[in-house]
């Protein structure tokens, strides 16, 4: 219990900071402290409940995907935007952090799957937007490699998997807001949840 409390109070102070960079970002968002803040502090939490599973190794990985999850989520739902100033960043820190727990204990099939993982998704996402552009975002498209790699590091299987949770949570959240998002719904909250549950459950960890 003390550990998850932990992780929570970290959540709370990395979810605030969060809060803080969106605000400066450019086409970033201002939105409340607690909206940032509180999310993270559960999602962390959940880390925290479920860090005695998970390799050492591996749990920078979920801490880091809720972070930007939250800020992305928050953006999103509010101005129905991804900010390049927080997509385009991802790759550089999910690529170092896959990095190292693929030298800590994850090995070369981490690293390959990674690989394989961010060039399908990327791909996939890619296709859609030029077939279908109002279908599916080119915020949706800039993210979507980023989350590949983490699915790809756990197994190509879960690419399929995190993409019919995505497309579960984003009709729930259509049939959750129907005059909000009568226009069109924000698909990058679905991704990046699915993507937090197959982090936090990994099957090959």
């Amino acid at each position: 219990m003390h550990e998850v409390l932990a992780f929570a109070a970290a959540g709370l102070l990395a979810g605030a900071a969060g809060r803080s960079l969106l605000a400066r970002l450019r086409r970033g968002a201002t939105v409340h402290i607690g909206w940032c803040a509180t999310p993270v502090a559960v999602l962390w939490a959940l880390i925290g409940l479920r860090s005695s599973h998970l390799p050492s190794w591996w749990l920078p990985i979920p801490l880091a995907l809720s972070w930007f999850a939250v800020l992305l989520t928050v953006t999103d739902l509010r101005h129905r935007r991804l900010p390049d100033a927080l997509t385009l960043p991802a790759y550089p820190i999910a690529a170092g952090l896959l990095a190292v727990a693929a030298a800590w204990g994850g090995g070369w099939p981490l690293a390959s799957g990674a690989a394989l993982g961010a060039t399908l998704f990327l791909a996939a996402h890619a296709t859609i937007h030029l077939l279908r552009p109002s279908a599916l975002g080119a915020g949706d498209v800039k993210l979507s490699g980023t989350l590949g790699a983490i699915l790809g590091a756990i197994g190509w299987p879960t690419l399929i998997l995190a993409a019919c949770l995505a497309a579960i949570c984003t009709l729930a959240l259509r049939l959750a807001s129907p005059r909000r998002f009568r226009t069109g719904i924000p698909h990058g909250p679905g991704l990046l949840a699915a993507t937090y549950v197959v982090a936090l459950f990994p099957a090959n960890q």
